[in-house]
């Protein structure tokens, strides 16, 4: 049986998102107890409860005037929104570049564990104001999907 508790974690030295991070970007992380191959895990993470879809709802209303993406690129291979950059049996990454700011999720799984990791490289102010407005969101509906995610495991 699984703890569904979820915790701020450090991103593991295996996730290809290092060779992302610079000076200044954004990156958090957060983990739970799992064992759920990274794709599997992805599919939970982003079936997001109607709250939250409302959030992204509400999120996409607002952006439109300025031309951010409200649903991501086209894309052959996507989790939610966010196409997929990379997978394998340990790691998937997703997300894309948009005017204001890059951003890429990745999903690891090792060790008994799956860790939720969001990199954010900002381009200008509009892009360290946006995250500064969705930050408090950003954290709820990643530390909501991380306990989904072990209570699916569980």
């Amino acid at each position: 049986m699984f703890n569904t508790h979820v915790k701020r974690s450090a991103l593991s030295a295996r996730s290809l998102l290092h060779k992302r991070v610079k000076d200044g970007d954004f990156l958090d992380c957060f983990s739970v107890a799992s064992n759920l191959p990274p794709r599997r895990a992805a599919e939970i993470i982003t079936d997001f409860p109607l709250w939250a879809q409302a959030l992204v709802r509400l999120r996409g209303l607002i952006v439109a005037p300025f031309g951010i993406s409200k649903a991501g690129p086209d894309a052959k291979d996507k989790v939610g929104i966010f196409p997929v950059e990379h997978a394998n049996e340990t790691e998937l990454i997703a997300g894309f570049n948009d005017r204001h700011l890059d951003f890429r999720v990745s999903v690891l799984s090792e060790n008994g564990k799956v860790s939720l990791a969001t990199w954010v490289h900002r381009h200008n102010f509009g892009g360290r104001l946006y995250l500064t407005a969705i930050m408090p969101f950003h954290i709820l509906i990643a530390r909501n999907a991380l306990a989904r995610l072990g209570r699916a495991s569980a």
